[in-house]
Parts: C-alpha cells; sequence; structure tokens
C-alpha cells in the first residue's frame, strides 16, 4: 500500500533562500518515508540543493513505478522548478541521470511546471534523455495535456455546439485535458508543498463541487477526497487555513457552502463528520447508483487510482500516526472496497 504526503510551502520564503546553498548535514534520503518527512518539512526550510537527491532516492525506491501513483513527486518537482525558475536547468542536470523507466517523472514534471519558456526547458533536456523523446515531443506538440484547464469539466458552449453542424467548417480542434482523478490531487498538493501558492489550493477546491455528484462514483470519490484533504491539512497548517478563508469570498453559493464546512472542520479539529459523509455519500452511489456502477463486482475492475479513498482509508489504518502528513491516493481497490462495504 502506497502513501504519499501532502503540506505547503510559501512561495516567497522559497525564492527568498539561495538555492543550492551549502548544508553541514545533508538529509538522509534511506527510504520514502524519510523523503515524505523531508517533503513534510520543507515549508519551513526550502532546500533546492537537496531535490535532486531527494528524486533519485524516489528513483531507486521505485517510487515511480506506477504513473498513476506518483502525483505527490511529480508535482512537488514541477513546484520546485516553478519557485526556482532561474534555476530549472541546473536542478534538472542535477537531477539526471535517472533510469529510464523513471525518467517521465521528470518529463511530465517540466511540462507541469507552468514556467513561461517550459516547453524549451524540455527541449533543452531532451539531449540528456534520448530515449523519451517520443513522450517529450507528445507535450511539445500539445498531444498530451498540462496542468492548465486539468479537472475541469468543461462542456462546448452553444457557439461550438452550433459551429459542429455547419457545412463547410473546419472540425473544432478537439482539447486535451486530464481528467479529475486521485492522481491529479496528489499532484496538487505535490505542487502545493514545493510553492505555497494559490494555483492548487483553487484548484483543488474548484473540485469540491463533486461533493455532490450523484451519477459517478469516480468523481465523487474525488470531490470527497479533495474536501478531506483540504480539511484535515488545514487543521494541521494555519497558513492553508487562513488561505481558505481569504479565497471563500470568491466562491459562488455552492462552493462556499462546502468550503465553510472544511473551515469550520479545520477550526474544530473535528474532521470524523466529513469522513462519515463521504462514506455515506460513495455507499448511497454504489447502492443507489446508475446501472453500470450497482454490481459491486465492477468496483474491482475501476482500479487504484479511481477508488483509492485516500485520506479516509489512510486514517482507518493508522497511517497518519507515523507522524506524516495525511496522505491521499494510496489505497489499494481491494482494501477500499472491503472498508467501504463494512456496515
Amino acid at each position: 500500500m502506497r502513501f504519499k504526503g501532502i503540506l505547503a510551502v510559501v512561495a516567497v520564503v522559497a525564492l527568498a533562500v539561495p538555492a543550492f546553498a551549502s548544508r553541514a548535514t545533508p538529509p538522509d534520503f534511506n527510504s520514502t518515508e524519510s523523503v515524505l518527512r523531508w517533503v513534510n518539512g520543507y515549508r519551513h526550510k526550502p532546500d533546492p540543493a537537496s531535490v535532486p537527491a531527494a528524486v533519485r532516492a524516489l528513483s531507486q525506491a521505485g517510487a515511480f513505478k506506477d504513473t498513476e501513483g506518483a502525483g505527490v513527486y511529480v508535482g512537488f518537482i514541477a513546484g520546485v522548478l516553478a519557485a526556482n525558475s532561474g534555476r530549472a536547468d541546473e536542478i534538472i542536470e542535477k537531477i539526471l541521470p535517472l533510469p529510464v523507466e523513471n525518467q517521465w517523472a521528470v518529463v511530465r514534471a517540466i511540462a507541469y511546471s507552468g514556467l513561461p519558456d517550459w516547453r524549451a526547458l524540455l527541449e533543452r533536456s531532451m539531449a540528456r534523455m534520448p530515449q523519451r523523446r517520443v513522450l517529450i515531443d507528445k507535450y511539445l506538440n500539445a498531444s498530451l495535456p498540462t496542468l492548465k484547464g486539468a479537472g475541469e469539466d468543461r462542456k462546448p458552449g452553444w457557439w461550438e455546439r452550433t459551429k459542429a453542424h455547419m457545412p463547410f467548417t473546419d472540425k473544432p480542434k478537439k482539447i486535451v485535458m486530464i481528467e479529475a482523478s486521485p492522481d491529479l490531487l496528489d499532484t496538487y498538493w505535490g505542487y502545493y508543498f514545493a510553492t505555497g501558492g494559490m494555483m492548487p489550493v483553487n484548484r483543488l477546491i474548484g473540485l469540491l463541487p463533486l461533493t455532490k455528484e450523484r451519477d459517478n462514483v469516480e468523481k465523487l470519490t474525488v470531490g470527497s477526497m479533495a474536501k478531506y484533504t483540504l480539511a484535515s491539512n488545514a487543521a494541521r497548517d494555519p497558513g492553508l487555513l487562513s488561505m481558505l478563508k481569504r479565497t471563500s469570498l470568491r466562491q459562488d453559493k455552492e462552493t462556499l457552502l462546502i468550503l465553510n464546512e472544511i473551515i469550520e472542520a479545520a477550526e474544530s479539529i473535528e474532521l470524523g463528520a466529513i469522513r462519515k459523509e463521504a462514506m455515506n455519500n460513495i455507499n448511497d452511489l454504489k447502492m443507489k447508483g446508475p446501472g453500470s456502477r450497482r454490481d459491486m463486482a465492477m468496483w474491482g475492475q475501476v482500479g487504484e487510482s479511481a477508488i483509492g479513498i485516500g485520506c479516509i482509508a489512510a486514517a482507518v489504518t493508522g497511517q497518519v500516526a507515523l507522524g506524516l502528513p495525511c496522505v491521499i491516493g494510496g489505497a489499494t481497490s481491494s482494501a477500499a472496497i472491503k472498508y467501504l462495504s463494512t456496515p
């Protein structure tokens, strides 16, 4: 069972610390858990000089074997690059070389960084990852999506629908986007942890309406995870809690109601109600949802990323007690099914 860390670091502090400053005692990255603990403390003392060693340790530990389970690490690398734009080339150079099978994480992190020149950075890095040229080209020609617009449930507008049926008009260009998933949540948390910026927080808040989803179990699960992880992390992180309060002034009525529940739960350290609501809603959809989701056997085919309950399952299995920050996306599908099926 994999568990991934999440919390925040302030971007201004990150930029204020000289990159690659000398350290008397370098971090001891002897396991994925040690890396997560370091990542958890990154907000107190941003240390981009140690990022390459952390990435190599994760690579050696096999953390990048599952492309849908390494989102927090990819997001963290992307956030570090974003917070250290002037040193991005140097950071990438020190991370590489990595085994070919793990280089995808670096490629994706560059594309996800949101840097104005991420394409040029990716092209410059191609010489050190020649066997990933096909993957790199797909990001460069927009065949693969970046974090821009990720998780949005975008529907074509009136003019787009009308134009599609008009004769002698070009077919609209298909927009490739990342669907909302537990892995996307992991990525946002990793990015937030490295930057402390509002972008990933706003994206997580944007997923909260999915907690009202009643037709699609995957979307409901993602919305529930976003709500629970925001509350759980805000309960431990006063800076995040302040962010949620500030942004609440700009939310629509539906999102504001959910966000107020998160803020209240974080301030009172009462997370049980959110956890119970998530389980009840998912159980209810499991029992009463569309025919394609009613058969319990179908759930076993959904897969680990789609059904992982993350912080909810982690809390139940006692992983939070390890001293790691609240974790997400770590429950196997079979474990989540068994847990949610228990009266």
